[in-house]
């Protein structure tokens, strides 16, 4: 099997055009010096401290994140939150809801505003192993969803829309009261083009 290298200047962008049988056939690449740059794993880190995590100085040409929670879990009964932004985290402008569904009963909250809400945890024990993902559906509109497990009794839902400020640039784990910190577990993202 050949080998196809392209070279090109350090900015910008590459295109390779196929020949026209139907229509237009372009692939356009990202500018980029990875392997696969539009398919970045950001790297883990331990949520066991502190009341945010942040991720930052996300590329302008992403799509698609996905947000991972592995046995997370907070000093008190507040739930994990997810925020976006352009330039700051926002803090406003979340429109969704989640659910919570246990052995024993089945709870709904709407988010109230502020953060892309997971809902799963009524005591400070509990942590949470799941994801969030989040795809622009157009311009700074990004559209919500996810699934998460707490142990073997609860499972949680969440799902709605942001609209940036800008372009996204960042993204924030936090908790809903702002005050629980975490104390268990790990978080990463996973974000595409």
């Amino acid at each position: 099997m050949s080998s196809v290298v392209i070279s090109g200047d350090t900015s910008g962008a590459i295109t390779v055009s196929a020949p026209l049988v139907a229509g237009t056939n372009t692939l356009t690449l990202q500018a980029a010096t990875a392997t696969n740059a539009v398919n970045t794993l950001a790297t883990a880190v331990a949520s066991t401290s502190g009341t945010s995590i942040d991720f930052t100085g996300l590329p302008s040409w992403i799509k698609r994140i996905t947000v991972m929670f592995n046995a997370v879990s907070l000093s008190g009964s507040s739930n994990p939150r997810v925020q976006i932004g352009a330039g700051s985290i926002e803090t406003t402008g979340y429109a969704g809801a989640a659910s919570s569904i246990g052995a024993a009963s089945v709870q709904s909250v709407a988010w109230v505003g502020g953060g892309a809400d997971t809902y799963h945890n009524t005591g400070a024990a509990q942590a949470l192993s799941g994801h969030m993902v989040l795809t622009n559906i157009s311009s700074n509109i990004w559209i919500i969803s996810g699934v998460g497990a707490v142990a073997s009794t609860q499972t949680t839902t969440y799902a709605g829309a942001k609209t940036t400020s800008g372009t996204l640039d960042r993204l924030r784990i936090t908790t809903v009261n702002g005050t629980d910190t975490f104390d268990a577990g790990s978080v990463n993202i996973l974000y595409e083009g």
